[in-house]
């Protein structure tokens, strides 16, 4: 992994809680994103991870708390600005008109990229596609594609809003939800190689993964949430362990322990991302 580079905080989430029919989604929850550090998110399902990134992205208002951006109130941020400073990648996009994939992905830089020329946004979509994996499939209907190919073109889309939005905002922070839980292993680890790539370039970036070993393998800093606490963070050899895989995810697994003899197993650090940048 590369080294991080330093400096404070990009955003800070502060004390953080939300309710939703009487019942605590996130309790008291703090963390801080880093230019570039690549943060990832896990815990078991319903531990409040999804809600958690709508907290910090401004999509929930939280119950108590304060996000800040770069010192700044998140909810005092114009929405044009906010969207040069950030882009976000949800877990289930819908769209309702019959939009190529091109214009998807062009999305991403409408209205970000004013400053840009023509020219120059046309060109940026195609980077960003190509970059995703999904450039042959720039002139099919995106309601045609499948899962997969529909998360590859979301990604570009929010590839063009953080290059588009880099013509207004130096410090910039990327936000994705579950973003390979359609893809295959290849596309998974092209995915999260790109993620690292923007995070190497200063950009600090969020990821909500269910994959452990994933999880482990791309985080600079992870951080585990249950029952809508953050129950432990840091650097994932310093905060993972068998006690917390016990009381977290009630599974009796061990770290660090080859299974059976005889018994084939793969590990996802065994993967050496390309040298290719975002």
């Amino acid at each position: 992994m590369s080294e991080p580079i330093n400096g404070e905080p990009i955003l800070s989430g502060r004390s953080l809680s939300f309710m939703a029919s009487g019942r605590a989604l996130v309790s008291e929850a703090s963390l801080d994103l880093k230019p570039g550090k690549t943060t990832i998110l896990i815990g078991p399902n319903g531990a409040g991870k999804s809600t958690l990134l709508k907290l910090v992205t401004g999509e929930l208002k939280p119950a108590s708390g304060e996000v800040l951006l770069d010192g700044e109130r998140l909810s005092a941020i114009p929405s044009w600005r906010l969207a040069c400073q950030r882009a976000v990648m949800a877990q289930h996009t819908r769209l309702a008109f019959p939009f190529s994939v091109f214009e998807v992905a062009r999305l991403g830089v409408d209205g970000v990229g004013r400053a840009l020329s023509r020219q120059r946004r046309e060109a940026l979509v195609g980077e960003c596609l190509a970059s995703a994996g999904v450039a042959e499939l720039a002139a099919r209907r995106y309601q045609t594609l499948s899962g997969g190919e529909q998360q590859r073109v979301q990604f570009a889309r929010v590839l063009c809003q953080l290059e588009a939005g880099r013509s207004v905002a130096t410090r910039q922070t990327l936000f994705l939800d579950e973003p390979i839980a359609s893809l295959d292993l290849c596309h998974q680890l092209a995915l999260l190689d790109m993620a690292r790539a923007i995070a190497a370039r200063g950009v600090a970036v969020l990821i909500v993964l269910h994959d452990i070993n994933l999880a482990v393998t791309y985080a600079d800093h992870l951080v585990v949430m249950d029952r809508g606490r953050i129950v432990a963070q840091g650097a994932p050899a310093a905060t993972l362990d068998d006690a917390l895989l016990r009381n977290v995810f009630k599974v009796d697994l061990s770290f660090s322990r080859a299974p059976a003899a005889g018994l084939p197993f793969l590990l996802p650090q065994q993967h050496r991302p390309s040298t290719a940048t975002a």
